[in-house]
């Protein structure tokens, strides 16, 4: 999931970025790369979902979007995957898994 997110938000921005866009596209297209590249290295998972989630959910509803009819549901689609991808967390090939390893929640049996 972190691939496809990552590779997707990585490869739009640097394609939007090649045109001319308007300042305020620019901005977000620069931070959906970071964020893309973060998620493909695994580093601060959650916070970059959440952020990747709120920039595509930015893109869904701003005058932009709606120049092609399937980008709206492209956009909530990687919003969605943005979100499952901050409350999974990193896995086990990433940045965060080296630095501060696994958490692991042991529920005990309540019937003793």
């Amino acid at each position: 999931m972190r691939l496809v997110a990552g590779i997707t938000l990585v490869g739009r921005g640097i394609v939007g970025l090649h045109g001319e866009p308007q300042f305020e596209s620019a901005i977000l297209l620069i931070l959906s790369t970071a964020t893309g590249m973060l998620l493909l290295a695994g580093l601060w998972t959650p916070i970059a979902g959440i952020l990747a989630a709120a920039i595509e959910l930015w893109h869904t509803f701003s005058r932009h979007t709606f120049s092609h009819p399937g980008d709206a549901l492209n956009h909530i689609m990687l919003a969605t995957l943005a979100i499952a991808l901050a409350l999974l967390g990193p896995g086990a090939w990433s940045v965060d898994a080296r630095l501060f390893g696994w958490k692991r929640i042991d529920i005990r049996n309540r019937k003793n």
